[in-house]
């Protein structure tokens, strides 16, 4: 069941099977049905996850009751609120399923004994963090310097499966526009 969790892990990093069932042992799987939550914001409870089957929107409430989407992520992606995760601080996002789906997680205190049991997934550790950083900025550029109609086309072809799963007003939120502008744009495509 785990299988694309261990391709993953291996992609960077190769394992022996003592370390791949050490891995499985600290790692649970959670399943959610849409709408249900992996992680509330201003929570205590934090998780890194990898994501077999769904879909997620990783997002905040504003002071006025709205909705930012900071993200989405989708099968064979990992999410994980990295403040929270590694500070033990409550937690600043939701993380909540938009599809039914299934989830393996880590908590941080079996996360840091894997360190210990599995040296060399410290090394991938790494390489998660610089990618997670990696994607953060290229959302942060693609906010400062493309239109909103570049960004949709962007990730409409990086998504193409999951896209017409995703409601105008999540996408909405995720761009930064309202539903009425966002619905322009898709006129026009």
């Amino acid at each position: 069941m785990y299988t694309p969790l261990r391709r993953n892990i291996e992609r960077r990093v190769s394992l022996t099977d003592a370390e791949w069932q050490a891995i499985a042992e600290k790692a649970e799987l959670v399943t959610l049905k849409k709408h249900q939550f992996l992680q509330v914001q201003d929570s205590n409870c934090a998780y890194e996850g990898f994501i077999l089957k769904g879909a997620f929107k990783i997002y905040i409430i504003n002071e006025d009751g709205t909705e930012s989407i900071l993200f989405f992520s989708f099968e064979n992606d990992w999410m994980c609120d990295l403040e929270s995760f590694y500070h033990q601080k409550p937690t600043k996002y939701n993380i909540k399923a938009i599809e039914d789906s299934e989830v393996i997680v880590i908590t941080k205190s079996n996360k840091t004994l894997l360190f210990e049991k599995v040296p060399k997934l410290l090394h991938f550790h790494i390489l998660m963090v610089e990618r997670a950083n990696t994607l953060i900025q290229e959302r942060l550029l693609d906010a400062l310097n493309k239109t909103v109609k570049q960004r949709y086309m962007e990730f409409i072809k990086k998504y193409p499966h999951k896209t017409p799963h995703i409601t105008n007003k999540n996408l909405s939120s995720y761009f930064g526009v309202s539903h009425e502008f966002l619905s322009k744009i898709k006129k026009t495509i």
